[in-house]
C-alpha cells in the first residue's frame, strides 16, 4: 500500500465539523482513486462510488431535480446494494469531470446533513467540460501530484524516522556521512528513472526493483495522456498540442533548456502554438518555469513573455521517452565530467534540472522561476522567494564550478544561494552546497 501525504489533508477535512464538499484535482493516473478508497475504509461506515467513466448510465442521476433528496433516492434505486448510514457515509464522485451537473450538484450536496461528499476529476474535464453553474464557495480543494522523492522512499521501505535523521544534517549544515549520502544518491537516481505515478512505483517495487516492468507502464502511461489530448483538446489544437507535448524531451536535451516552438515546427511561432502549450499546462500534463529578466522581489514583475521552460507533470513520465538503455545509465552514472557517452554528455543537465523542477513543484513551490540572459553566459536554473528574500540556485549534474551563482551571490540583496550538486554537504560565505537529494527539504 503506497504511503500519501495527502492522506493527512484529508483527515484534516474529515475532523472539520464545517465541512464542504471535497475536490481532489490533478492530472489522470495520479492515484486520486486509489487515495480516497483508502481513506474512506478507515473513516467511515459506508462507502458509496459512482464512477462516470466505468458506469455512464449514472449521470442520468443528475439529469433532474438536483435536491439531495432526489439523489440519495435515484442511488437507492440505481445502487440498491449501497446502504446509507446517517453522518457516516462518504459519497465519493469519481471522473467528475465526465458528469459536469455533478459538478452543480456538489453545491447542494454539502449541505447534507446525512453524507460527506468527495469529487475526483481530471483537471482535463474540470476545466473544458461545460459545467452550467459551477459550485464556487460550496467546495474545498485539493490538488494532487504523482509521488514526490519522500513519498517515494516510503515505498522503498525507507522509514520517516530514517529521512528525518537526513533532514538533521540539512537543518545543522553538517556533512552527511559517506555511506549514507551514497545510498540517498542511489535512490535519488532511482527516483529519477522510476518517478512518482503510482503504478509504476508499484510495478518498480513488486517486482523486485525491476526497472523493465515500471518502464512498461510508464511508456502507457505516456500514450495514454496522447490519447487524452485528441479526447478533450478542442478540434484546433489536438495536433498541435500533440506535437508541444511530444516535443519537451528533445527541448530539455539542448543546451538552452528554453521551450521554443521553432523545435515543435520549423519556423513555429507562439502565435500558433502558444494556445496549444496552454491547454496542456492547464491539464497538468505540464508545469511551466518562466524566465525572469532580472533577479529582483517580487520575480513575478520580471517575467519575460514567452521565455518559459516545460517539464512534464512526473519526472519517470520524461524519462519514459528515451531508450530503456538509458534508464541503466542514469542509475548506474558516478557523475563523470569527461564521460564518452553520448546521451549523458548532452541531455543529462536537463534531466537533472528536470528533476530538480519535479520535486520542487511537489514540494509546493507551484510558481518557478529561471534566469537566463541573452547571451547565455550566465545562468540560474531556479530563483526562489520566501520571507527573507531571493534564493537562487544553481543545479549541477556532476561538480562543475557555479560561477553564475557566484557572481550573483556578490549581490548584497541575495542572503544565500544553493548549489545542488552531487557533491556533499558545505557552505562558504553566502552559498550553501546540498547533494541533491536535499532538494525535498527546500
Amino acid at each position: 500500500m503506497l504511503k500519501r501525504k495527502y492522506m493527512d489533508q484529508l483527515v484534516s477535512w474529515f475532523q472539520n465539523e464545517e465541512k464542504k464538499a471535497l475536490v481532489i484535482c490533478g492530472a489522470r493516473q495520479v492515484g486520486k482513486t486509489y487515495l480516497v478508497e483508502m481513506f474512506a475504509k478507515e473513516y467511515y461506515a459506508s462507502f458509496i462510488e459512482i464512477n462516470f467513466i466505468e458506469n455512464p448510465s449514472l449521470i442520468t442521476l443528475f439529469d433532474g431535480n438536483l435536491s439531495v433528496e432526489n439523489i440519495l433516492a435515484g442511488i437507492a434505486l440505481y445502487l440498491p446494494g449501497n446502504t446509507i448510514v446517517p453522518r457516516k457515509t462518504i459519497l465519493f464522485l469519481d471522473e467528475i469531470q465526465e458528469c459536469p451537473k455533478a459538478i452543480t450538484a456538489l453545491k447542494f450536496l454539502t449541505k447534507s446533513d446525512i453524507i460527506d461528499v468527495i469529487a475526483s476529476g481530471s483537471a482535463l474535464g474540470m476545466s473544458y467540460n461545460r459545467v452550467t453553474s459551477f459550485p464556487v464557495g460550496a467546495v474545498e480543494y485539493i490538488d494532487m501530484a504523482a509521488l514526490d522523492f519522500r513519498e517515494f522512499l516510503w515505498a522503498l521501505g525507507i522509514s520517516e524516522e530514517t529521512i528525518h535523521t537526513v533532514k538533521t544534517f540539512f537543518d545543522e549544515i553538517k556533512e552527511v556521512p559517506d555511506a549514507i549520502h551514497r545510498q540517498m544518491m542511489r535512490y535519488l537516481k532511482q527516483y529519477m528513472v522510476i518517478g512518482g505515478m503510482p503504478e509504476a512505483v508499484n510495478a518498480f517495487v513488486n517486482n523486485n526493483y525491476d526497472y523493465y516492468k515500471a518502464d512498461l507502464v510508464q511508456r502507457r502511461i505516456i500514450r495514454d495522456y496522447i490519447a487524452d489530448i485528441a479526447r478533450f483538446a478542442r478540434p484546433e489544437i489536438k495536433i498541435k498540442a500533440e506535437a508541444c507535448y511530444k516535443s519537451i524531451p528533445n527541448q530539455l536535451s539542448k543546451e538552452n533548456h528554453k521551450f521554443q516552438y521553432s523545435q515543435v515546427e520549423k519556423k513555429g511561432t507562439a502565435r500558433k502554438f502558444e494556445t496549444s502549450v496552454d491547454w496542456l499546462l492547464n491539464a497538468n500534463m505540464a508545469f511551466a518555469v518562466n524566465n525572469v529578466s532580472f533577479i529582483e522581489y517580487p520575480l513575478e514583475a520580471h517575467i519575460i513573455d514567452n521565455s518559459v521552460r516545460l517539464y512534464p507533470n512526473d519526472i519517470g513520465l520524461l524519462i519514459g521517452t528515451y531508450d530503456f538503455g538509458v534508464k541503466k545509465l542514469l542509475v548506474d552514472d558516478e557523475y563523470d565530467e569527461k564521460t564518452t557517452n553520448i546521451i549523458l554528455k548532452t541531455a543529462k543537465g536537463g534531466l537533472y534540472e528536470a528533476l530538480i523542477a519535479d520535486i520542487l513543484m511537489k514540494n509546493g513551490h507551484r510558481q518557478l522561476f529561471f534566469y537566463r540572459n541573452e547571451s547565455g553566459t550566465a545562468e540560474l536554473e531556479f530563483l526562489l522567494e520566501n520571507t527573507e528574500g531571493i534564493i537562487p540556485i544553481e543545479v549541477k549534474a556532476g561538480r562543475k564550478r557555479s560561477r553564475t551563482l557566484n557572481n550573483v551571490l556578490e549581490k548584497e540583496d541575495v542572503y544565500r544561494g544553493v548549489k545542488l550538486a552531487s557533491q556533499n554537504v558545505g557552505i562558504a560565505g553566502k552559498k550553501l552546497t546540498l547533494p541533491l537529494y536535499m532538494t525535498m527539504f527546500l
